[in-house]
């Protein structure tokens, strides 16, 4: 269906965010445009030169209640539901002096805005939209007969169409519904988000009906796979060091896989206190190490595989320095993420064109965030706490003969922190607070064990070896001792312990049990 507008056409305009607004305006009039505005807007508008019937002559109300009433009468919703092609939706509009509107242009209040900055209840309650939302759901679900605008970014569209065709075509106005339902969702999530969290004295986390929303950051030039279409998504704001929160300073456009892996080595190197270096491959650490400068933890995490970072991501907790810059720049890499780099690390690693810098705010500084964790399985969701509690080592169970040493509790507690960013089923096996040797991925934990005792040879002798699941056998913990394994930690808590327990004993290694399994699907 197409309608023709017969001039002139009727223009309802009522914005928060006046950019663009009075240019938008001025083009809208010139091709015809009857201008209808609320009184800020008006006011703006009329400061332009241009000429506006306030909404209150169209009502026969005055504004009223600072600005909480206003557009909320029949002869403006009527005048945007009437349906053109209903002879009794006409004849009661022309009954009733209602105005035919062939444009409706409105942005809403700025909760957001206000939230984020801090704003007190009172003045957030008052930045939540009413009115606005009814006009744009009016207009978009009349879609057939009204354009709905909704942001600046679609007055030139709007504009140019009056231009050519003297109304907003068929495609375009469907088009616009489309996203004039889009923003007034996410608004009415964003208010959710803000009570459930805010106003409610305790937030359910799992609540009966769950509203997420998310804002497009950019288009991805493809996924996982160049066959699958991608892009990035920015959720609930959060002052959290993330990708997210990042500025990349170098180097090609980020892709799929590098927002993943940089996501994981993010993740993985926020756990340590001591300057400390990730390197990622396909999700999954190669190398963990803290050290006493960045270089030193990048040489250690380095070492404990060194083909696998051949195209990987790596991540600092520290500065890069230009000592570190000059190692890095001797391996091909993707990503490096860090909280900041010197202007001499700088000058050294973008010599390498396609190499992605991300600055991560707040990465240099151990601290402890919250939130939910959200996976999509096909026509769902699945969330859960993130797994980031700091261990309680005080809870910790020696339950071998053998007690561990004071480096080996330092190790251990290293080892869980690391194995927990491993792929299930898993294993680390480290020493001296640096990963020897990583095996992660597997069906079997004793394979997963088997690959790791391979990649590691004499590196393991003297280690720990953390497992994110118990050993359901003790053939994982008789592979480990045959690479001379000093100490075992795992959650423990299952049928065979005293069996798995007793091979400990016979091997003369340490084992403690944490209570706590750290699966990583």
């Amino acid at each position: 269906m197409v309608i023709t507008v017969h001039r002139p056409f009727h223009a309802l305009f009522s914005v928060s965010d006046k950019t663009g607004l009075t240019e938008f305006a001025k083009r809208l009039a010139k091709v015809g445009g009857s201008l209808i505005s609320t009184g800020g807007t008006a006011k703006a508008l009329r400061e332009a030169g241009l000429s506006v019937q306030d909404v209150s002559d169209v009502t026969g109300f005055p504004e009223m209640m600072d600005g909480r009433v206003k557009t909320m009468h029949p002869r403006i919703t009527g005048g945007i539901l009437a349906r053109r092609d209903v002879a009794g939706d006409l004849a009661s509009a022309q009954e009733h002096g209602i105005p035919l509107l062939d444009v409706v242009v409105v942005n809403l209040y700025p909760f957001e805005q206000t939230v984020a900055k801090g704003a007190p209840l009172a003045e957030v309650i008052e930045n939540i939209d009413i009115g606005g939302p009814t006009l744009i759901r009016s207009a978009a679900k009349n879609y057939h007969h009204v354009a709905i605008v909704t942001s600046p970014s679609q007055y030139d569209l709007v504009a140019q169409e009056y231009e050519t065709h003297g109304h907003v075509t068929l495609a375009t106005r469907e088009r616009l519904a489309a996203e004039a339902f889009a923003t007034t969702a996410r608004y009415d999530t964003i208010i959710n988000q803000y009570f459930r969290t805010k106003v409610l004295e305790e937030e359910e986390d799992f609540p009966q009906f769950l509203s997420l929303s998310y804002r497009k950051l950019q288009d991805l030039r493809y996924g996982e796979n160049s066959h699958q279409r991608a892009a990035f998504y920015r959720g609930k704001p959060t002052h959290e060091p993330c990708v997210v929160n990042s500025k990349q300073i170098h180097g090609k456009e980020l892709s799929f896989n590098n927002i993943v892996d940089a996501d994981t080595a993010i993740e993985a190197v926020k756990e340590h206190e001591r300057p400390a270096c990730v390197i990622i491959k396909h999700a999954t650490p190669s190398g963990i190490a803290c050290g006493e400068t960045p270089l030193e933890a990048y040489q250690a995490a380095y070492a404990c595989d060194t083909y696998s970072p051949f195209g990987g991501v790596i991540a600092f907790n520290r500065a890069v320095d230009a000592p570190t810059a000059e190692e890095l720049s001797k391996l091909f890499l993707e990503l490096v993420c860090a909280p900041s780099f010197t202007p001499e690390a700088v000058a050294v690693l973008t010599q390498k064109k396609n190499l992605r810098l991300l600055e991560v705010p707040g990465l240099d500084r151990r601290q402890q965030f919250g939130g939910l964790q959200v996976k999509s399985v096909v026509g769902g969701l699945v969330i859960q706490d993130r797994d980031i509690k700091e261990p309680d080592v005080s809870t910790w169970k020696v339950v071998s003969k053998v007690q561990p040493t004071k480096e080996q509790w330092r190790d251990m507690l290293f080892a869980f922190k690391a194995v927990r960013h491993v792929r299930s089923n898993s294993v680390v096996f480290a020493s001296g607070e640096r990963t020897v040797a990583i095996g992660g991925g597997q069906t079997a934990r004793v394979d997963a064990t088997r690959i790791a005792v391979w990649k590691g040879g004499d590196k393991i002798r003297g280690s720990v070896m953390a497992s994110d699941a118990f050993f359901p056998f003790r053939d994982g913990v008789d592979e480990a001792a045959a690479a001379g394994v000093a100490a075992i930690v795992h959650p423990g808590g299952r049928i065979r312990d005293d069996e798995v327990i007793k091979a400990a004993d016979e091997h003369g290694i340490a084992m403690v049990f944490t209570g706590q399994r750290c699966f990583r699907h």
